[in-house]
């Protein structure tokens, strides 16, 4: 298995935090934000490479950061090109992106650089091989108004994805899908396909939205509380509140 870190966003709702530092290696209670997610990921012992996406702007963060971690497995660091958010590739091409340059082929964990978690992946990587398709994480999210800040996913009764829509005006359920994700190396040429079919390439939901059109892709519950850091307050939150790996 493959974890791909999507990390060439330019966080602009962070700045000034952020306007020439990304995201990801923002510190959470002394320790960044990737560590927290990686460090977790690599106890696992699942995962054979780790690739991370960014863009030419910070590169060369990414590039000191790999110089001084201490990840169990290879590293690559990918500049996507892009300078500034207006001409961003998009999540969706970045993974595309990935694939095509170092020619993937193994199944593939696909995270978010800019959140943290209070559980582990372990739970939902076993999840994955039980059901041994692509999936998503899922949590129950009451407040309409968020749900039309993310993706939502419709479930069946065997947790398999009938529907997703991201950031929806009139969301069809309650459970929000956070950008943690699962593909199975079947499925990575689907993500060309979807590119070509015209799937909106900004957000990694939207691959999933016409992937589960097309091929089946069920839905993993969050075990436990997850820290978006989309702005400043978000921030200031995940500093004071957040408890790392609650076991």
């Amino acid at each position: 298995m493959t974890c791909v870190i999507l990390a060439a966003g330019y966080a602009t709702r962070l700045y000034p935090l952020t306007e020439n530092f990304p995201k990801p290696l923002l510190d959470v209670q002394g320790k960044s934000v990737l560590d927290w997610l990686l460090d977790d990921i690599d106890s696992l012992g699942v995962v054979s490479s780790y690739v991370v996406i960014s863009n030419h702007k910070f590169m060369a963060f990414f590039e000191t950061w790999k110089a001084h971690c201490h990840l169990s497995c290879p590293i690559t660091i990918l500049d996507d090109g892009s300078t500034s958010n207006d001409n961003r590739l998009g999540a969706v091409k970045d993974i595309q992106f990935a694939i095509d340059t170092l020619h993937l082929w193994d199944d593939l964990l696909v995270i978010a650089g800019d959140n943290v978690l209070e559980f582990s992946f372990k739970g939902f990587v076993a999840f994955f091989h039980t059901v041994n398709a692509t999936c998503i994480m899922r949590h129950y999210e009451p407040s309409q108004e968020r749900l039309r800040r993310t993706g939502v996913a419709s479930i069946d009764a065997s947790s398999r994805v009938t529907c997703m829509q991201e950031k929806p005006t009139h969301p069809q359920s309650h459970w929000a899908v956070p950008p943690f994700y699962l593909y199975t190396r079947g499925d990575l040429p689907l993500v060309g396909q979807a590119i070509q079919a015209g799937c909106n390439t900004d957000a990694p939901g939207s691959f999933i939205a016409w992937l589960c059109s097309v091929t089946p892709v069920y839905a993993y519950e969050m075990p436990g509380k997850r820290y978006d850091i989309g702005n400043l307050v978000d921030y200031q939150e995940v500093q004071k509140d957040y408890k790392g790996i609650i076991a």
